[in-house]
C-alpha cells in the first residue's frame, strides 16, 4: 500500500506454495495436496482472485502479476509439471483468466529463471503455445556468475529478442543478482 501510495508501479508474484517457489521447488500448499487437476485450478483461481479483491479494496491496482514464480519446470507439482504440459497450461489459464477477472488492464508475466538459457525458454513456452496457455508477458531471471557474467548477460540480451519475436510478447527481467 506504501508502495502504491507513492506512485509506484506495482508487481504482485503468486508463489502458489506453502513456501517460497523456485526451479527447485514448486510444491502444491498442503491444503491443495489431495485436490485433482480441475479442484488445483479452482484454487488458483480462487485464491488469486480473494488476494487481488484484497488488494483492490485497500486502492492497490498492479500494472502486473505473475502467475507462478520460476516456473522452468511446471507448477505445483506433481499435477503441474511441464511434462504434463495440458495441467501447466489449465493452471496457468485459471490464474490468467483470475487476474483479468478483477484486474481486467493488468498485465500477466510467466516467469522464468535462466534468463542466459534460450532452450529453457523455448521449451516452456511451446508448451504453453501448444496447450493454449494464456499471458502478456514473458519473465525472466538471470544471476550472472562472476567469472560467466559477461557471456550470461549477452546471451540473456540475445534472448529477449529472440523470444519477444518468436512469441510476440514483450520481455521484462523480474529479477536479477550482480
Amino acid at each position: 500500500r506504501r508502495a502504491n501510495a507513492l506512485g509506484m508501479r506495482v508487481m504482485i508474484d503468486f508463489h502458489y506454495s506453502d513456501t517460497w517457489a523456485d526451479p527447485g521447488a514448486q510444491i502444491t500448499p498442503a491444503a491443495w495436496a489431495d485436490m485433482n487437476i480441475t479442484e488445483l485450478c479452482n484454487a488458483v483461481s480462487n485464491h488469486t482472485k480473494e488476494m487481488l479483491e484484497k488488494l483492490k479494496k485497500f486502492g492497490v491496482e498492479p500494472e502486473w502479476v505473475q502467475v507462478g514464480n520460476e516456473t522452468r519446470g511446471g507448477m505445483l507439482y506433481p499435477l503441474g509439471s511441464a511434462s504434463n504440459g495440458k495441467n501447466y497450461a489449465d493452471l496457468v489459464n485459471a490464474g490468467y483468466d483470475a487476474v483479468k477477472s478483477v484486474f481486467a488492464d493488468a498485465q500477466v508475466i510467466i516467469h522464468l529463471d535462466g534468463g542466459d538459457r534460450l532452450s529453457l525458454y523455448t521449451y516452456i513456452f511451446d508448451i504453453l503455445k501448444t496447450n493454449g496457455g494464456k499471458y502478456d508477458m514473458i519473465g525472466m531471471s538471470l544471476y550472472p556468475e562472476t567469472d560467466t557474467w559477461s557471456s550470461m548477460v549477452s546471451s540473456c540480451i540475445g534472448n529477449i529478442n529472440t523470444i519477444s519475436l518468436k512469441y510476440g510478447k514483450p520481455v521484462m527481467i523480474c529479477e536479477v543478482g550482480m
